[in-house]
């Protein structure tokens, strides 16, 4: 019952747990490891349920609800003695497990349950399919038996962390040194039941884990739920509240923030909580502010080459794993994105502007001149004329959105050399430089600023225009490389631009139209590249794949321009392809045609719940509202 397939995940208050079928935990790595995680790290490793000496068969498997339904061994003849109803939930650095045995005999038994439980401590980063290993000098973990239970113990320097398993009933015995088996002998009165409860607590390094407050706002709440696009927004909405998590503000206030998304990303995300905030604006602004603010409070104040960190550079994630607090990974706080210091701009624009409300751009004046000084300077604007990036050796190859290695590739498949001006990041570099301009000229009240801005967004489209156009292809460039050539790969990146307002009038409705040719459209969704180019592959992480959030951009941008039926042709295909996944988006799509299945191909290692994923259904709402339905 261990295959990934078959795994169901609970997730809550910026803890999760991945459990088989039967509930159980057996401490697999890899593309989706199971155990239950808080803070980077796995709190615990396994968690098996033996009853009467066996595994019990499942009846019924583990549910979105985190209920299941077991028995022990039996036959046609002889049914099973009783039956195990099973209910797991996740709270805020808690995993709870009920069991219910009810009798199924009219005679007076006994029933054996024995729980083997651990904890391996391990962080995210070491569970991943990369074959990467980190040493852990002087690493001691211990355990002990307690009155209720077991107490896993994890240290390294100044590094502590804990499990605690705790039962009530207390188990009548506990076996082992690790893994530990807790066993009770639980009598049941004919056609009687009993009841065990238990509670594995996690205490992570650093603190208690805060639960975050849901993030609620009257748009969004659904009454009345009628078609398809109203269910897939109606899942967004909960996988949303799913994956609010706590994080510091920028004066150290707590705020709620979407994380991006289960197992790898359930952490702050530049970009990602950036994008589905902008999302959700006209239904729950609060959200963005909440954003705004926690990236504001990790903004870059100094230099550091290990983790990218540079004056007024916005994060690219944040981390408080063991790996994070050791240095072995950068990505404690790491600030390779090259988009999320624009994004930043947009957003705090966006909020006002829906909003109305003055005060928390005002606020954050400070930290939005920092992140135009950042364009400015380290970004690459003034001496590249445009936002550029270098491949990380410590971390991202490329750090746009598509920051897998090759995704910033020519025709041939050749991957850019940097410094890499990606082109969906010139549009949001124009569109943050016009949007600071009004709010330097509305809020801050500072007229020259405002028209140095504006003049600087001016230059940058002339520019953008002159350098970027594939004029074979009538389409734009999706990069240019270190020595100004044109990345010349067709790309979805392209549509990006069609958001920010960086193309004219004449090029955007051409790029939006031939987005909906059939080598760029799936129908399901728009591909990350064209399908007739060679580095095309329906499975590739980015190089024709389908991303959901990359279409709601592209159709945000599609009902910019009034594009309405190409919109709703592309809504259409995303639509039916959340329908195709129980209402609820994954974070990436095959780019199989809708010709070559029945259902939208999942991709091997899409995250589920994801929150851009999940606010997409939202944006093609704004989007199609735009346009009239």
């Amino acid at each position: 019952m261990s295959g990934a397939a078959q795994r169901a995940q609970l997730v809550r208050d910026a803890t999760f747990a991945h459990i088989d079928a039967d509930g159980g935990v057996t401490g697999t790595r890899g593309a989706t490891p199971d155990g239950l995680f808080v803070r980077d790290a796995r709190h615990l490793s396994r968690w098996q349920l033996a009853v009467d000496g066996t595994a019990p068969a499942v009846l019924s498997p583990v549910g979105s609800a985190g209920e299941c339904v077991l028995t022990p061994e039996g036959t046609r003849d002889a049914p099973p003695a009783y039956t195990v109803f099973r209910q797991q939930a996740v709270t805020a650095g808690e995993f709870t497990d009920v069991l219910q045995l009810v009798s199924n005999s009219p005679d007076p038994l006994v029933a054996e349950v024995v729980i083997t439980a651990d904890a391996d401590f391990a962080d995210t980063f070491e569970l991943r399919a990369d074959e990467r290993s980190y040493p852990k000098p002087d690493a001691e973990r211990t355990a002990h038996r307690t009155d209720t239970g077991v107490e896993f113990d994890y240290r390294r320097a100044d590094w502590h962390s804990r499990t605690v398993v705790s039962a009530s009933p207390a188990p009548d015995s506990v076996r082992g040194d690790g893994p530990y088996e807790l066993v009770w002998r639980l009598a049941l009165a004919p056609h009687g039941r009993a009841e065990l409860r238990l509670n594995v607590a996690a205490h992570p390094h650093g603190g208690p884990q805060l639960a975050a407050d849901r993030v609620r706002g009257g748009a969004a709440e659904l009454i009345d739920v009628s078609d398809d696009l109203d269910r897939a927004c109606a899942q967004g909405l909960t996988d949303l509240d799913l994956l609010t998590i706590s994080a510091p503000g920028v004066d150290g206030e707590p705020v709620s923030i979407p994380a991006a998304g289960v197992p790898w990303f359930l952490t702050l995300f530049g970009r990602d909580s950036l994008l589905t905030s902008y999302f959700m604006l006209p239904y729950r602004p609060a959200l963005a502010a909440g954003t705004l603010s926690a990236l504001a409070a990790t903004q870059g104040q100094e230099y550091d080459a290990f983790r990218g960190e540079q004056p007024g550079r916005i994060v690219h994630e944040t981390r408080r794993g063991e790996l994070a607090h050791f240095g072995q990974v950068p990505y404690g706080r790491y600030y390779g994105t090259i988009d999320a210091t624009p994004l930043f701009l947009v957003l705090l624009h966006a909020h006002f502007e829906a909003t109305k409300d003055a005060a928390l751009a005002a606020r954050l004046e400070t930290h939005a001149r920092s992140a135009v000084d950042w364009m400015l300077g380290d970004g690459g604007l003034r001496e590249h004329g445009y936002l550029v990036y270098e491949p990380d050796p410590n971390g991202l190859v490329n750090q746009n959105w598509k920051d897998s290695a090759g995704a910033i590739c020519f025709k041939d498949g050749t991957q850019a050399e940097g410094p890499i001006a990606v082109s969906e990041a010139q549009g949001y570099a124009y569109d943050g430089l016009r949007r600071t301009a009004r709010l330097a000229a509305q809020v801050w009240q500072d007229a020259v600023y405002a028209r140095e801005l504006d003049r600087l967004a001016d230059d940058m489209r002339a520019r953008f225009a002159r350098d970027f156009w594939l004029a074979d292809d009538d389409f734009p460039a999706l990069a240019l490389d270190g020595e100004g050539r044109q990345v010349d790969a067709l790309a979805s990146d392209a549509g990006h631009l069609l958001w920010s307002g960086i193309l004219d009038e004449d090029r955007a409705r051409r790029v939006g139209e031939r987005l909906l040719d059939a080598d760029f459209f799936s129908g399901w969704a728009i591909r990350t590249l064209a399908a007739d180019q060679r580095p095309y592959h329906p499975l590739s992480y980015h190089r024709g794949s389908a991303w959901p959030h990359d279409n709601a951009v592209i159709a945000l941008g599609l009902a910019r321009y009034g594009l309405g039926d190409e919109l709703r042709r592309m809504a259409s295909g995303l639509i039916d392809a959340a329908a195709g996944h129980g209402h609820r988006l994954p974070e990436v799509l095959g780019g199989y045609a809708r010709t070559d299945a029945a259902r939208p191909v999942p991709y091997p290692h899409s995250c589920s719940p994801q929150a851009w994923a999940a606010a997409t259904p939202w944006a093609l709402r704004t989007a199609l509202t735009a346009v009239g339905g």
